[in-house]
């Protein structure tokens, strides 16, 4: 993949986000506290956004930075998918993940 057909990936991707959300480009840009050209040039294939405004628009919609990058045919993955996928754990198996980042977040 070269870096213009990246760029227009990554423009397909954004555009298609936005729209699945029912968002307009002038309320993202808005909530990111950007210019509306901003979302627009990025998706026209005319600019990336650097890594904090991709960090930033991962953030917004609520998804991890490489689901973002995957194949812009899979599905975007949200923190929603997440929780049903927990949900479906077993009691024993929810406390021991649980219990995993207690002490991941403890030994910080």
């Amino acid at each position: 993949m070269n870096f213009e057909n990246f760029k227009k990936d990554f423009a397909d991707r954004l555009r298609a986000l936005r729209n699945e959300r029912k968002i307009s480009a002038r309320e993202m840009s808005l909530e990111l506290g950007q210019n509306v050209n901003y979302i627009n040039y990025i998706e026209n294939g005319k600019h990336l956004p650097s890594m904090q405004g991709f960090f930033l628009i991962c953030e917004y919609f609520n998804i991890q930075p490489s689901d973002f990058l995957k194949n812009p045919n899979e599905p975007f993955q949200t923190s929603s998918d997440n929780i049903s996928f927990l949900s479906k754990l077993t009691n024993r198996q929810q406390e021991s993940i649980v219990s995993m980042l207690k002490e991941f977040v403890d030994s910080k």
